[in-house]
């Protein structure tokens, strides 16, 4: 009797080692398949927030177009440089883009957050406004954020002006351009007139 016990408790015992294998096997298994996967699950929020943040697909608008963007029309009126101004870095521009925007949907707030005006060259280089100079601009005139939080009303138009200090050899190409964060990663870029 004691001889059968011993027999049973030790197929006992190999049976819980067989399952346990089984499964030990299975849990590996499913590691394999689960950990690539919470990885690529985890790593997508972080691009995708990453990537929200950025203007990186252009729409191209032809010069004196008005182009529908952040539930508003934007239009470049003028991209001229300000020259005569003393002060300033060698080899530096002040540039001045003007915009006119008609309001179109009325929460800019939301829409328009994150606003940014900023120039582009054929190199793909990028310049964002500066306050290292200062010009005189007519009461009316804001800059982009200031535009956001104007409580602007359907069919307001408002004049938007960026100021930009660029190198000389970047003026016979750059290109004014806009991103919101409601649009992002697409933004607007104007193109230069014909000549």
């Amino acid at each position: 009797m004691q001889a059968v016990d011993t027999m049973s408790r030790g197929r006992i015992a190999e049976g819980h080692s067989g399952t346990e294998r089984k499964w030990r096997r299975r849990a590996l298994w499913a590691l394999v398949v689960l950990l690539p996967a919470v990885i690529v699950e985890t790593s997508y929020g972080s691009v995708r927030t990453f990537l929200g943040d950025k203007d990186l697909i252009a729409r191209d608008v032809a010069w004196g177009s008005a182009a529908h963007f952040g539930g508003s029309d934007w239009q470049l009126t003028d991209l001229r440089t300000a020259l005569g101004m003393e002060g300033l870095p060698a080899n530096a521009v002040p540039v001045l883009a003007d915009f006119t925007v008609t309001v179109g949907d009325p929460d800019m707030q939301k829409l328009w957050v994150g606003c940014k005006i900023f120039l582009t060259d054929a190199a793909g280089r990028q310049w964002t406004p500066t306050a290292a100079i200062s010009l005189r601009a007519p009461a009316d005139v804001m800059i982009c954020a200031s535009a956001a939080f104007s409580g602007a009303k359907r069919g307001d138009k408002l004049k938007v002006r960026e100021t930009f200090l660029v190198p000389k050899d970047a003026i016979a190409t750059i290109q004014a351009a806009v991103g919101v964060g409601s649009e992002r990663p697409y933004y607007l870029r104007f193109r230069r007139p014909e000549s």
